[in-house]
């Protein structure tokens, strides 16, 4: 506020208002897990919007949804590399035993929980597919 910083502002507004929320709708205090969800649902709402908007040619409702981005990404856990992921996802697969693509369900379950806020599942499931079909 004191750095009269308006879009930073608005954007930490918006994280606690997400946040209160989903605890006034579920009568719960939400833990760490928790948070980091509405943060990974809020930055999927917002590359989402990023697409669109410029399929749109809108620029200017793109920049402002990418700075809003960007200060969403700043409160997640950090991001592992693409080898960390590869590896992660390798081990999931041996542990499961997986064999093929029914057996996706199997090794995504077991990612998620390891992985969740510190990678992109979209990347991770793409991964995943890969390595059963191949």
């Amino acid at each position: 506020m004191r750095a009269k910083d308006a879009a930073r502002l608005s954007a930490i507004r918006l994280i606690l208002a997400a946040i209160k929320q989903r605890e006034v709708d579920e009568r719960i205090e939400l833990d760490d897990a928790a948070v980091v969800a509405v943060l990974e649902k809020m930055i999927k709402q917002r590359r989402e919007s990023i697409v669109q908007f410029e399929k749109g040619g809108r620029a200017d409702l793109a920049d402002a949804e990418k700075a809003e981005l960007s200060v969403l990404s700043a409160y997640l856990p950090a991001q592992m590399s693409d080898a960390d992921i590869a590896q992660a996802v390798d081990a999931a697969i041996a542990q499961s035993g997986a064999t093929g693509a029914k057996d996706m369900g199997k090794v995504m379950g077991a990612l998620k929980s390891r992985l969740a806020g510190r990678a992109d599942m979209g990347k991770v499931s793409a991964l995943v597919r890969a390595r059963l079909a191949g």
